[in-house]
């Protein structure tokens, strides 16, 4: 297997509507996506502020990206993303 994205996690914004089980159910079906998880964050009249930690063989983050604008959602920034063969978790050291 080549290096790859295998984790991406986005901090988005996005209308109540569509709901969050079928948000996360139409980014799981994304080509390269093993798995979502969605957070709600904070919650106004409006919107939602939500997490989306998504894992993969290859995602594909332009893809990524498309499809959460299709939804009407906007990306504010990207919060962690790994890359590689495995995935490595970001560990504690004394100076933190």
């Amino acid at each position: 297997m080549e290096n790859s994205l295998i984790r991406v996690v986005l901090d988005i914004l996005k209308p109540h509507s569509p709901s969050l089980p079928s948000f996360a159910m139409y980014l799981s079906s994304l080509d390269g996506v093993d798995g979502v998880n969605i957070t709600l964050i904070e919650i106004d009249k409006d919107t939602e502020n939500i997490k989306i930690t998504m894992e993969g063989k290859d995602l594909n983050y332009d893809k990524i990206r498309e499809a959460v604008e299709n939804y009407g959602a906007s990306i504010h920034s990207i919060d962690e993303v790994v890359a590689g063969k495995r995935l490595v978790e970001e560990v504690t050291t004394p100076q933190d």
